[in-house]
């Protein structure tokens, strides 16, 4: 099983840990961006913000940046909403199952090391001659190709960077108040969701579907789409 979630645009340091590096698909994605004579206007950020990211960059190629695991750095809201403190060794190794779909670093187990970063799909950077999301689908695909059970969290933008193939087989989580959803409801309802598979082990569709947490339980199953509302 895998459980995929989205990055965060907003980061927060936290403990650092020991250095490992960046893979060599990253190193290319960093070369190109390094590349790049105008990050404000590459980014749509003020020039300050844009001599930041570029240092970050720099720290990253030179090998001095600080590392900090992936599911502790990312602090948007979903991120907020996920039992990351005082975790069981059972919760820890559950972990394990969870993998954050990064345009960065490519898919990346929650506990992996990952630096201060700016970059997103919708950044319009050609790698190897190909976009981002073209240049990630195999390392993508190939992460999850041999699962028997592919939990989405993901958006749209995250998911489509998958071949046809992957996302058919991808059960979709899908949350609800009122009968309506929006972007706030569902980065915290992710969090909140996920925090509630690690605290009971969850491991099966089944299992899912019994689910109950923070006012939501699954009221609807459309094929490989399950839908969760909160009570009123």
């Amino acid at each position: 099983m895998k459980i995929l979630i989205p990055p965060a645009k907003q980061m927060k340091e936290r403990k650092e840990v020991l250095r490992k590096g960046i893979n060599e698909n990253t190193e290319k994605i960093l070369e190109e961006i390094l590349k790049i004579e105008d990050l404000s206007k590459f980014f749509k950020i003020k020039s300050e913000q844009a001599e930041i990211e570029r240092k970050r960059f720099l720290d990253i190629k030179n090998k001095v940046s600080k590392e900090y695991r992936a599911i502790e750095l990312y602090d948007g809201l979903m991120y907020r909403n996920i039992k990351r403190d005082n975790l069981s060794e059972k919760e820890k190794e559950y972990l394990n199952n969870v993998y954050i779909t990064s345009s960065f670093y490519g898919i990346i187990n929650a506990l992996d090391n990952i630096s201060l970063h700016r970059l997103d799909f919708l950044n319009n950077l050609s790698v190897d001659g190909v976009s981002l999301k073209k240049f990630w689908q195999k390392q993508y695909d190939d992460t999850v190709k041999n699962e028997e059970l592919i939990i989405s969290l993901l958006s749209s933008e995250f998911e489509e960077v998958f071949s046809k193939e992957i996302r058919d087989r991808m059960y979709k989580i899908v949350f609800k108040e009122s009968g309506k959803t929006h972007s706030t409801i569902s980065k915290k309802a992710r969090g909140q969701f996920l925090t509630a598979l690690i605290e009971n082990n969850i491991q099966s569709i089944e299992e899912i579907e019994k689910l109950k947490f923070c006012g939501y339980e699954m009221v609807e199953k459309r094929d490989k789409i399950i839908f969760f509302e909160k009570n009123k």
